[in-house]
C-alpha cells in the first residue's frame, strides 16, 4: 500500500543547485494521493470545532480549498502581498535572503473563530508563523496547523511548536 511520501517526486538542483525540491504536483495528479492526504490532514482533527481553514499561498490553496469542502466551511486565502482586492492586513517575514510580506482580507476571520492553518510544506516556518500571526491579530484561534512534508532540518517544526501550536505533518524528507 502506497504512503503519502510514495506520490511525491523529488527533482534534484530546483529551483536552484544543491536543492531537492519535493514536488506534491505528482500527489495532487493522483486521486488516491489526493484522497490519502486530505484524509490524513483531517484525521487528527476530527470532532473538534473549526471554522474556517486558512490556507498559505500557493499549494496550501489546493489543500485547503479540499479540507474545506470536506468540513463544509469556508476557506480564507493567505496571499503574498499585492494580489488581494479589498482592504487587508499584512504581516512581514523574513526569507533566506530578505523579507516578504503575506496578507489577509481585514474581514475574512471574525474574533473566537477557530482556524486550521495548512500548507504542502513545512521549512523554516516563517510563512507559516507571518500567516498565524494574521489570523490571531483578527481575533482567530488556531487549533492546529497541518502540512504534507516536514524538512526537520530547517527548523519550522520546531519553531511553531516552540510557539505552542499543535503540528500535524505527513511525512518526513531530510535535506534542503
Amino acid at each position: 500500500m502506497k504512503t503519502v511520501k510514495d506520490y511525491i517526486r523529488t527533482i534534484v538542483d530546483f529551483p536552484h543547485e544543491g536543492i531537492l525540491f519535493r514536488d506534491v504536483t505528482t500527489l495532487f495528479a493522483d486521486p488516491r494521493g489526493m484522497r490519502l492526504a486530505i484524509d490524513q490532514l483531517l484525521d487528527p482533527y476530527v470532532g473538534m470545532q473549526i471554522d474556517k481553514v486558512v490556507g498559505l499561498e500557493a499549494r496550501g490553496f489546493i489543500l485547503g480549498g479540499a479540507i474545506a469542502h470536506q468540513l463544509s466551511i469556508g476557506f480564507v486565502p493567505i496571499r503574498k502581498k499585492g494580489k488581494l482586492p479589498g482592504a487587508v492586513i499584512s504581516e512581514e517575514y523574513k526569507l533566506e535572503y530578505g523579507e516578504a510580506v503575506v496578507e489577509v482580507h481585514d474581514d475574512a476571520i471574525q474574533p473566537g473563530e477557530k482556524i486550521l492553518v495548512v500548507d504542502d510544506l513545512l521549512a523554516t516556518g516563517g510563512t507559516a508563523e507571518a500567516g498565524i500571526k494574521l489570523v490571531e491579530r483578527l481575533g482567530g484561534e488556531i487549533v492546529g496547523c497541518a502540512f504534507i512534508i516536514d524538512l526537520p532540518e530547517l527548523g519550522g517544526h520546531k519553531r511553531l511548536a516552540d510557539l505552542g501550536y499543535d503540528i500535524h505533518t505527513l511525512c518526513e524528507f531530510e535535506g534542503l
